[in-house]
């Protein structure tokens, strides 16, 4: 007996950019499912689904209700084949229109222009398709390159280059300010740190004193060691493991800097040697939130 084939779900889209474009007879939302719709009937096992509309929306973006609810049925597994009557109906935009091959990719979908011979069903169509999928991977990768040539020159400008503004400084315009009464806080977790030689006095002085943190928490001890090792407070920026003259102003001196440093060195060198646990690092306290060595 004949295995019978399994049925495709089909989904429409049609879009027209303005009102005006809507109400012309050949260009409409409704003469492009007619021809959608004709091209369905012409293949075996293919079913609509379902019409997506989006008349008097524009194609640069994807901001289009009925668009948004056609991936969302695709990522349900709902949709089949995806059927448009020119690709520019979908969207005008090259980086949209590999991001959304790519969701089609993922999802298993075939995308099907009517008028374009462009038909991920076919093995030409896969072929072009992969072809766009390498070069939309190839854009991605050169944005993430001038993104990275962008940060180095800013940092060798001695620019921030963004993130969460360290305990101690303010952003104003892009740029690190000292936020004074932080600023002290600081200088006095260094100054403790230095004298005492240990973390947990840091803690405990801090919290002894009622000192929070932005948050209107206590300092937990794995943000006070990021605090001891952040060169930022030396008036540098660090990017790309390489450290770099920034234009803030310092809190605290290099040569204070450095002190802290060797005071932590001392004390991983008597750990290496002496502390070796078999679970270290595994427990968290809950009263800092520090992993126990």
């Amino acid at each position: 007996m004949e295995k019978k084939m399994q049925v495709k779900n089909c989904a429409i889209y049609t879009r027209v950019s303005t009102d005006t474009q809507a109400e012309k007879k050949f260009s409409s939302c409704e003469s492009q499912e007619e021809k959608i719709r004709v091209f369905i009937k012409s293949q075996n096992n293919w079913k609509v689904f379902k019409v997506y509309s989006d008349p008097g929306f524009s194609g640069a973006n994807l901001n289009r209700p009925a668009l948004q609810e056609l991936l969302e049925d695709i990522k349900q597994g709902k949709v089949n084949i995806v059927l448009v009557y020119k690709i520019d109906r979908l969207t005008r935009s090259p980086k949209d229109f590999y991001q959304l091959i790519e969701l089609f990719e993922k999802y298993n979908v075939s995308f099907i222009s009517i008028t374009e011979r462009f038909d991920t069903s076919t093995p030409a169509g896969r072929l072009l398709r992969n072809i766009m999928l390498t070069f939309a991977q190839f854009e991605r990768e050169l944005a993430s390159e001038r993104t990275k040539d962008k940060m180095l020159a800013r940092a060798k400008k001695g620019l921030w280059n963004g993130g969460l503004v360290p305990y101690g400084y303010k952003r104003e315009n892009k740029r690190l300010t000292v936020n004074p009464k932080e600023a002290e806080v600081i200088r006095l977790i260094y100054e403790i740190y230095i004298t005492s030689g240990s973390l947990s006095k840091v803690y405990e002085e801090l919290k002894a004193r009622d000192i929070k943190n932005r948050h209107n928490k206590y300092f937990t001890k794995s943000h006070l060691e990021h605090i001891l090792r952040n060169i930022v407070y030396t008036g540098k920026v660090k990017y790309s493991g390489k450290v770099y003259q920034g234009i803030h102003e310092p809190i605290i001196s290099q040569e204070l800097f450095n002190l802290a440093q060797e005071v932590h060195k001392k004390k991983v060198r008597k750990l290496r040697v002496y502390k070796n646990f078999l679970f270290g690092g595994l427990i968290i306290c809950k009263e800092c939130g520090s992993k126990m060595t």
